[in-house]
């Protein structure tokens, strides 16, 4: 199983110790419920991969580490066996020793994009909300952030992260915990906190907000990434059945709406600061990645709707502040 004393320890001892209230019991009743199903399966493939230590270690430009000559050609071959099990990778890319986990999404694009307009992070307790595999968080770290703490309730991201941290000498300073953001306290801890690809997965966003609010030090910063269109600050689209053959997409704001949600739930200083059309080179299928993405869920006549008619995935980024 998952041990997860590393991080109680480590959090009883900084700023975040007051989440040991009631952290342990939930993540004890998480282990219960996944002792049946594929996460024995996984863990199993997890326990293979050898343990490696390497300085050649890059997140400041990519997540890359080992170098290919580091290690033999049939060992390598037997590491990227194994992390096929893992199958299907979404977030990425990743390097490993040679071994190019190439992606559904290339979310270094979206680092890129972000990155520029964000406060710096280093010496920062940054939270990724809905994190997937933890690729991000890597990035974060690379960036100067002192301890970056993921939540995703997937099993599977949890699975790959701790594959790839299995190669980066288990480091300390990053940790991914199978929770949804609904399940953890008013922390009020962290000074950045970034949701990315969630709010329109909520059934309530403003609720989803609040709870990112709650997890933020005063003067804190929220970084969110979500699905837009445009409009004015009433317009927003609740698809009636599916979106982009997504059955959990509830609410698509405009940019100008989402703007007028975070002052309405208390954030100051909102900005959008940037705005993106999701390209067919940015979402899709790979050997790593094999169901259907992007291309799929758009009109094959016309590549600014989706396949239900409504407009293609816009994507905006938004800063704003905690004031309290």
């Amino acid at each position: 199983m998952i041990d997860f004393s590393d991080f109680y320890q480590i959090i009883a001892k900084n700023r975040l110790k007051h989440w040991l209230y009631t952290l342990p019991a939930q993540l004890g009743d998480w282990q219960n419920e996944h002792a049946h199903g594929d996460f024995p399966r996984w863990q199993r493939v997890l326990n293979k991969l050898p343990r490696l230590t390497s300085s050649d270690i890059d997140l400041t430009s990519q997540v890359s580490i080992g170098k290919a000559e580091d290690i033999q050609p049939g060992e390598r071959k037997k590491i990227e066996s194994l992390l096929r099990h893992f199958h299907p990778w979404r977030k990425g890319p990743f390097n490993i020793y040679g071994i190019h986990i190439d992606t559904e999404w290339r979310s270094d694009w979206k680092w890129e994009r972000l990155r520029k307009h964000i406060s710096p992070l280093q010496h920062r307790y940054v939270l990724d909300v809905g994190c997937g595999s933890g690729y991000h968080m890597w990035r974060m770290l690379g960036d100067g952030a002192e301890f970056v703490v993921g939540i995703d309730p997937s099993t599977l991201f949890l699975m790959q992260f701790e594959a790839i941290r299995n190669f980066a000498n288990r480091d300390q300073r990053i940790h991914l915990l199978p929770l949804g953001i609904q399940e953890l306290p008013k922390l009020k801890a962290f000074d950045t906190v970034f949701s990315m690809g969630v709010l329109y997965h909520r059934r309530s966003p403003m609720d989803h907000l609040i709870q990112l609010k709650e997890q933020l030090q005063p003067g804190g910063e929220l970084v969110l990434e979500t699905l837009v269109i445009d409009g004015d600050e009433q317009q927003v689209l609740v698809p009636a059945g599916r979106y982009g053959k997504m059955p959990n997409v509830w609410f698509l704001p405009s940019t100008a709406a989402l703007k007028l949600w975070l002052e309405k739930v208390g954030f100051v200083d909102v900005r959008i600061v940037d705005i993106d059309i999701t390209s067919t080179d940015e979402q899709r299928s790979t050997p790593w990645m094999t169901h259907e993405s992007l291309n799929d869920y758009l009109d094959p006549s016309d590549k600014t709707r989706t396949v239900e008619g409504l407009p293609a995935p816009k994507r905006a980024v938004l800063i704003a502040i905690n004031p309290d």
